[in-house]
Order: C-alpha cells, then structure tokens, then sequence
C-alpha cells in the first residue's frame, strides 16, 4: 500500500462505525467512510464536538451538521495551498491521500532531465495539477465542471502558481482524448482520476466499469515516443489494484515500461492503521519489471 504520510495539516485521527474523524488544519470533522465497518470504542473527545459532522441517509445522500466551521479556509502540503469548503454528498474540495501519487510524479517530473507535458483528466480542484506544476511540468487541468476548474484556479493562485503554465479546460474528458488524436497533440505524462458515475457538460453518462478501458486505449494514442508515466486513480471498489495493472500494462506495451498497482491509504494517527481510500495504477517508463 502507498501512504500519504507527509501530512502536516490533515490527519485522520480515529475511525469507528462508518465514519472517520479528521483534522483539517485547525478544524475537526466527521465524515462518512465506506471502508470503516468495524465498531471500536470512541474515546477522543473530538467524535463529540467537531466543528462539523457530514451525516449520510439511509435514503441515500446526506446533509452537514455545522457547529462551528468556517465558509471556508485553508490547508498546506509542502509548497501547495488548498481552499476548502465543505459541499454536496460529504466533500470539502480535496483527497489528502492523493498526496501519495503528488510525491512520486513530483520527483519523476523533476528528475526527467527534459520538458514534461502533463495531461490531468478529471482534474478536479487540481490537487495533481497543482503538485505537477510545482515540480516544474506543463499541465493541461481537463474538467466536466466549470464550478470545479474554477475552484482549481483558485487553488494554483493560493500556491503562488497563478503564471505556472497550465491550461485550464472545461470538458468531457473522452471527448478532449478524440480531439487530440485528431490534432495530433501529444503527452509526456497522463493522470486520470476517473468517478465511478458522473456526467460530462452536456449530459454525457460516464460508469467506470464501461469507460475506463476505451479512454485508457485511447490515451495511448496520444501519448509522446518517450512517455514518462501514466497514473489512474480507483475509488470504485470492483476495479481491484490488479485490475489496473492489466490495463495498463496491455495498453501500454509498445513503450516497454513497468506498472506497480497498489492500494493508497492514510495514517491513522489513534492507532496506528492505515485507513484504505481506492487504489492507484501507475506505469511509468524506464523500470525493469
């Protein structure tokens, strides 16, 4: 398992009953977790005075319980600043466990000894964006949502990245992928961080189990003669890490590279687990298997 363990400013701190405690910067949060079906005991007193509780319905869904949270505020990874704020169905704009992948392109991108083109699909509010950024890439942030590329932007101006080279693009990601075949473009570097249900600007129906093999193809076709890496990240539990694995390595065979698929996690800081939160594939160019 890899684990985002370099965290100053976010910490899982206990988890119990289906859901976790979290610290997010000087802000305690309960929030929802699939993963966490075993009952122990909670004795920290921050399960019973957070600053805000998301509760999920049985019905499906749920609503946020504020006792004493901000509008919005900030956290820090390394270099990068995040603006947070809590919205629809538990999120507050980030996956801390993402810093795990941050880390290990981060250092590809800065030892590459040459210029990076990133491609980032379903950027979101640019957390890998923003870290490719950083270490040097030029990035091209596609997203479905106009909310979520502005919150992106928002983001790389709070990290000093305002004039970093990145294109901001608001798209079906599918639909750029065949644009680009068509005008010839080409990457250095892929991430995609793909929902398990979602809908493009116009409507456009995406289900993991479907898409993501076809887009994965498609994406070789665009990658540079001398591709650095590919990243696909999985929160849908059927895509198991040795799934990736398979795709990646049949679609990207001609480039003679190496995958490794693995879980992502994060520290519990009560007692010492790992709180699983997906799986990650990375290929990347080079590495004997």
């Amino acid at each position: 398992m890899w684990i985002a363990d370099g965290w100053k400013d976010y910490e899982v701190i206990d988890c119990s009953g289906g859901e976790k405690l979290e610290r997010w910067g000087d802000y305690i949060l309960v929030r929802p977790d699939p993963q966490v079906i075993w009952n122990t005991e909670k004795t920290n007193r921050g399960w019973y005075h957070p600053n805000a509780h998301y509760h999920r319905s049985k019905k499906g869904g749920g609503e946020w319980e504020f006792f004493s949270l901000p509008k919005q505020w900030q956290i820090h990874y390394r270099d990068l600043t995040f603006n947070l704020k809590p919205f629809s169905f538990k999120h507050t704009g980030l996956f801390p466990e993402q810093a795990a992948n941050w880390d290990w392109f981060s250092e590809k991108i800065r030892s590459a000894g040459r210029p990076v083109k990133v491609l980032n699909l379903f950027a979101y509010t640019g957390g890998a964006t923003l870290a490719a950024a950083a270490a040097g890439a030029h990035v091209t942030h596609v997203d479905a949502s106009k909310g979520m590329v502005t919150w992106a932007k928002e983001n790389a101006a709070s990290s000093g990245l305002s004039d970093a080279p990145i294109r901001w693009l608001v798209d079906d990601c599918m639909k750029f992928v065949e644009r680009e075949i068509r005008r010839g473009n080409h990457y250095d570097a892929i991430i995609m961080d793909p929902p398990s249900y979602g809908r493009g600007p116009k409507g456009e129906i995406w289900k993991i189990e479907d898409a993501i093999h076809p887009l994965i193809r498609k994406c070789t076709q665009i990658l540079s003669d001398k591709p650095l890496f590919f990243l696909v990240n999985s929160y849908t539990t059927g895509l198991a890490p040795a799934v990736l694995t398979y795709m990646l390595g049949t679609e990207l065979k001609q480039f003679h590279g190496h995958v490794d698929s693995q879980e992502i996690g994060l520290p519990v800081s009560s007692n010492g687990l790992v709180l699983p939160c997906g799986a990650s594939g990375r290929w990347e160019s080079g590495v004997s298997a």
